[in-house]
């Protein structure tokens, strides 16, 4: 899907594996040094950044934002700790009420307090109906946000909401500078003042983003004193321009992260690193119920098990992830057995016979007048999109069902996703309602970037509220259990692969590593999630 700025599980460890690079002094725009190789700076390339830089409007609402703290985040193991609130909450015996006691003495970057105020003006803001926040669904357990004194929080749910706590994570804004603009087109969306370690400097849009390390920073000045993101969509010249010394570290797909390993010119430039992180990040295919062809049940059933997942991950990931039957990765204890579907071609061939899809001349079925052929859209610049799709693509032929690839900017393919199919993405690793009930669920049907399908399940539907809405874990089980084999029985989406993400970094700091990481990387995840913490390695 889009870059959403949407994401516990524990024991996260990442494969890390030694390869060789290229770390030199160069722009990630050309001409003179701006961070690359120096001993205090950092120079890393992305491949997408935020619409916005204000948590009112979704930014860092997953947590790990440079600019902003939560009251919680996450560690290595993505277990929650404090960060504005000074402990973990305390939870009423009926999981209604949030108590936060808040860190004192915290200053944002502007030098003014933070307090209580700030948290409650945050995530009023974010409630108010005049807020284009579209992740707005995901607060909806809150009834009232009251500030207690100046030091403490309280947080009143509409009902027991079991991952709450790992909503609050979510960037906290100030008020005295948020609050007297125009939520949703002001200042602040793109010069932020936040609590955290460090300072946006320059946001080029299309290009970079700059930051400076927050002296002043409740946790300790950062060793890093400059960290940019340059933004390069496209996935090759992300590689090349790591390969020449203009980037400190990239996140790459995973045929390109394997060349640097042979690449002889970067092994005379100095050592890197690949970190390899587990994820919840998948992709799929949305098979589009507006659509004559991707709305029939059997034609779906069809494509589900018409597409060689092995083969997926086999070639086009080299073995860097997984098949993908849902959502949740067949490794998580969220993941419901025997919900897998083999490859299973001759099955495929028999559903659409017995549906009435009968193959043409060429091979082509059709219904009813109605031809088996439908457009797949996936984003330029993207290649791992580009082979999921074209591999997509060819199996469903296979089965008689012709899928012509297109590819294109968000900006042309959301006006499409009606009718048209979209090699998307998703996943979050913090709770299964967290990506689920957006992707799934009816009521979001054709808003924005959610339920980019417009599935329509009403089993689903009913499960999603038990899972979000019980703070039983069996219930909870049970009902994303549900989901994932109503799945099976109506697919809106053909799941395709879990990806683990690539980054090559070079091996100049003490202090990289992953998490399990979600759907959306680059930005508040991949190796520089922690980043403030970094030491320079001594030679």
């Amino acid at each position: 899907m889009k870059a959403r700025t949407v994401r516990g599980m524990a024991g996260a460890t990442a494969a890390t594996v030694i390869v060789m690079g290229a770390a030199a002094c160069s722009n990630p725009g050309g001409g003179v040094a701006a961070g690359a190789g120096a001993a205090d700076s950092a120079v890393v390339g992305i491949a997408t950044e935020p619409e916005s830089l204000s948590p009112l409007l979704g930014y860092g609402k997953d947590g790990n934002s440079k600019i902003f703290d939560g009251l919680l985040a996450h560690d290595a193991d993505m277990k929650l700790k404090p960060a504005l609130a000074e402990t973990l909450p305390e939870v009423s015996a009926d999981g209604l009420t949030y108590t936060y006691p808040l860190r004192r003495g915290v200053k944002f970057s502007d030098g003014r307090p933070f307090g209580a105020k700030d948290v409650v003006f945050t995530y009023r803001t974010i409630l108010d109906a005049k807020t284009k926040n579209a992740s707005k669904s995901e607060l909806d357990a809150i009834a009232d946000v009251t500030a207690r004194g100046e030091d403490a929080v309280v947080f009143t749910l509409k009902y027991p909401y079991a991952p709450f706590a790992e909503r609050t994570v979510l960037p906290i804004a100030p008020e005295h500078v948020a609050g007297g603009q125009d939520v949703n087109s002001g200042e602040f969306t793109t010069r932020p003042i936040g609590t955290g370690p460090y300072v946006l400097t320059t946001w080029s849009k299309g290009e970079k983003l700059s930051f400076k390390a927050n002296p002043s920073y409740w946790g300790g000045e950062p060793a890093v004193k400059k960290f940019t993101m340059a933004v390069i969509k496209d996935d090759d010249v992300r590689a090349t321009r790591l390969r020449s010394g203009e980037l400190d570290g990239a996140v790459l797909p995973p045929n390109l992260a394997k060349g640097f390993k042979s690449d002889e010119a970067g092994k005379a430039a100095g050592t890197m690193k690949t970190y390899a992180a587990k994820t919840f990040d998948y992709r799929n295919v949305t098979l589009p119920t507006g659509h004559p062809v991707t709305g029939d049940t059997a034609v779906r059933r069809a494509l589900d098990i018409a597409v060689d997942r092995g083969a997926l991950v086999d070639k086009l990931l080299e073995g860097a992830g997984k098949p993908a039957y849902g959502p949740v990765p067949t490794g998580s204890p969220w993941f419901a057995a025997g919900t897998e579907r083999p490859y299973d071609l001759a099955e495929a061939k028999k559903i659409l016979d017995d549906a009435g899809w009968i193959p043409g001349a060429d091979g082509i079925r059709a219904k009813d007048g109605v031809r088996a052929a439908f457009p797949l859209w996936y984003t330029s610049g993207d290649k791992l999109r580009q082979d999921h799709a074209l591999a997509f693509a060819s199996d469903a032929k296979k089965a008689g069902i012709q899928v012509t690839t297109e590819s294109g900017s968000w900006e042309v393919i959301e006006p499409r996703m009606k009718t048209d199919a979209v090699l998307a993405g998703g996943g979050s690793p913090a709770d299964p309602d967290f990506d689920q009930f957006l992707t799934l669920n009816s009521a979001l049907a054709g808003d924005g970037f959610n339920n980019m399908a417009r599935y329509d399940n009403p089993a689903v539907d009913k499960a999603l509220l038990e899972g979000r809405r019980s703070a039983d874990p069996a219930v909870r089980k049970a009902a994303y259990d549900t989901v994932q084999r109503e799945l099976v029985k109506n697919p809106g989406y053909v799941y395709l692969t879990h990806i683990d993400h690539l980054y090559v970094v070079a091996d100049r700091w003490d202090g990289p590593s992953t998490q399990i990481e979600p759907h959306d990387h680059g930005l508040g995840t991949g190796p520089w999630w922690n980043v403030e913490s970094w030491k320079p390695k001594h030679k």
